[in-house]
């Protein structure tokens, strides 16, 4: 049987988010232990960064912009002297250089927390059609020292284009919760909830 051009592009693996599809704004009103639940089920569908890297080869990007979200394997550069670092990183992009990028790694928040910073900066939306023109419009000026935007201290991280290990997947708006909800934060040197507690302790004393 002839196999179409469409069924050759598709990756054998189905892709998480066509698989799943969160809501941001119905997700944003769950109690926590909806959080836990949701992600308890993702994590039986044994999601990793690879596969989710391989799962849509159209959505993978070389270069990036600010006011999106993308995913991407990475090797820090200094992993010897930090304490912990995230291995897949998903990535909201404040600010691009020559040598690489700032931007808000929510994987350092519990799933509930990431929702809330989110909600908080969705203010600074460029529209409101939700679609591939819609970015975020804002820099780590406009919301540090800011009470409501505190979640994104233990964050903000750069990234140098020489320490990647992969391309840029980038994360349509509508998929952001997916995205959140993913448990692929690949933390070494520490477990998640260590770094979630220490994210906290930054949090509060931020």
């Amino acid at each position: 049987m002839a196999i179409s051009e469409a069924q050759a592009k598709k990756s054998p693996i189905q892709d998480a988010f066509e698989e799943h599809q969160y809501d941001f704004e119905t997700a944003n009103t769950k109690a926590r232990s909806w959080y836990d639940g949701e992600v308890r089920k993702l994590r039986r569908k044994q999601y990793t960064p690879n596969r989710i890297m391989r799962g849509s080869p159209e959505d993978l990007r070389t270069r990036i912009r600010p006011g999106f979200m993308y995913m991407y394997i990475y090797d820090a550069e200094t992993k010897k002297d930090l304490p912990y670092y995230d291995r897949f990183p998903c990535v909201l992009v404040m600010r691009v250089m020559g040598d690489g990028f700032v931007g808000l790694n929510l994987h350092y928040l519990p799933y509930y927390l990431r929702f809330i910073l989110l909600d908080r900066l969705w203010r600074f939306r460029s529209n409101t059609r939700m679609d591939e023109t819609t970015r975020m419009r804002f820099t780590w000026e406009t919301i540090a020292g800011v009470a409501k935007y505190r979640a994104a201290v233990p964050c903000v991280k750069r990234y140098k284009y020489s320490r990647l290990r992969s391309q840029f997947r980038i994360i349509e708006i509508n998929d952001w919760a997916t995205a959140m909800l993913l448990p692929v934060e690949n933390f070494r040197k520490a477990s998640k909830e260590n770094v979630w507690q220490d994210s906290k302790r930054k949090m509060i004393g931020s």
